[in-house]
Order: structure tokens, then sequence, then C-alpha cells
């Protein structure tokens, strides 16, 4: 891959992982709610299941919509319902302390591995990186290296936006203020809907 090329694919890489969007939302308020540790394997859920959708573009996924747009219609759909759901999910959960009750648990490995295919986010981002970034005449090198570039943009994204949430665990000891706080993440997971639906 040309260096002008990798320059411009790790800008695009990283400005669209870090901007905010249903996964970073998610594990900002899972840092906040459960803490680093526990939301680890929702950080990798959604590091794998970004690789396995990337995989997937560069298989073909972009032609399968284009020979099936209802296809395209149905994860749409789903999407927004699965969407719809967390945001309810976050907007209730409280955030752990030390005692024995347990008021709700993080998204799983397998959880966030599978959202990818419903997060308008991801499936877009998948689909045009390699459809910009990935010559033909060098297919496998330049998806070996599109992946490279995701995989590190993802980890440091996800890293990020839950040691962000964490940091923010003090400021919201309270517990009016972390039903706030999830409150708004929880609009602004409903908001990221919006643009999927249009």
């Amino acid at each position: 891959m040309p260096y002008d090329v990798f320059a411009a694919l790790v800008l695009f890489v990283f400005v669209t992982a870090f901007t905010p969007g249903p996964n970073n939302i998610m594990v900002t308020a899972s840092g906040v709610n459960f803490g680093f540790l526990r939301t680890v394997p929702h950080m990798a859920g959604i590091t794998v299941g970004f690789v396995v959708l990337v995989v997937a573009a560069a298989a073909g996924l972009g032609a399968v919509f284009a020979a099936a747009p209802g296809l395209q219609t149905v994860l749409k759909i789903a999407g927004a319902l699965y969407m719809l759901w967390l945001a309810w999910k976050v907007a209730n959960s409280r955030p752990a302390d030390n005692t024995d009750v347990d008021l709700g648990s993080p998204m799983t490995f397998w959880e966030a591995l599978a959202f990818q295919w419903v997060n308008p986010k991801a499936v877009v981002m998948a689909l045009t990186v390699i459809a910009i970034y990935v010559r033909p005449e060098h297919r496998l090198n330049d998806v070996l290296i599109v992946l490279a570039v995701e995989v590190l943009a993802t980890v440091g994204t996800v890293v990020a936006w839950t040691g962000f949430g964490v940091a923010l665990r003090g400021l919201l000891a309270d517990p009016r203020h972390a039903r706030t706080f999830n409150i708004v993440m929880a609009l602004l997971l409903v908001v990221s809907i919006v643009p999927m639906l249009l």
C-alpha cells in the first residue's frame, strides 16, 4: 500500500473509530457502571466482532447487500430495535458498588461481537474501508493492512472510552448523577439510530 494511501487509511480509521457511536457510548456507560475489568469482555467482543465484519466486507458483503437490498433493510430494523433495547438497558443500569446486589451486568463478549452486525456505524465503516482502501491487484496485502490498522484503532478506542467512563465514576458516585448520566447516554444511543434510518 503506498504511503499516502496508508496515511489516509490511518486518518480515516482513527477518526471514525474515536468519534461517538453506539460502541463508544456503550463502553463509556459500562466503564461508569461496571468498571474497567468487567468491561473487558465487551471491549474484546467489539474488537473481534469488527474484525469479522471487515473480513466479511472484504469477502463481498457489499455485493450481497447490493444484490439483496431487503437484507440490509432487515438488518437496519433489527439493529434499530436492538439499539433501543440497549438504550433501555443503559438507562436503567446502576453503577456497581461493593454490595452483593447485582443491579445489572455489562455486555458479554458474544453480545458485543454479535452487535457489530447490527451496528450501523460499524457496518458502514467496514464496507467503506474495504471499498476505498483495498486495491484489487493487492487485495490480500491491503486487507491485512486494513485489519491491522482497524485492530489498533478499535482497541485504542474502546480502552480510551472505557477509561473515560471509569474516570467519571468518582464524579457520578451520587446515584442521582449516575442516573442522569445513564439517561443521557441512553438518549445518545437512541439519537445514533436516526442516521441509520434515513
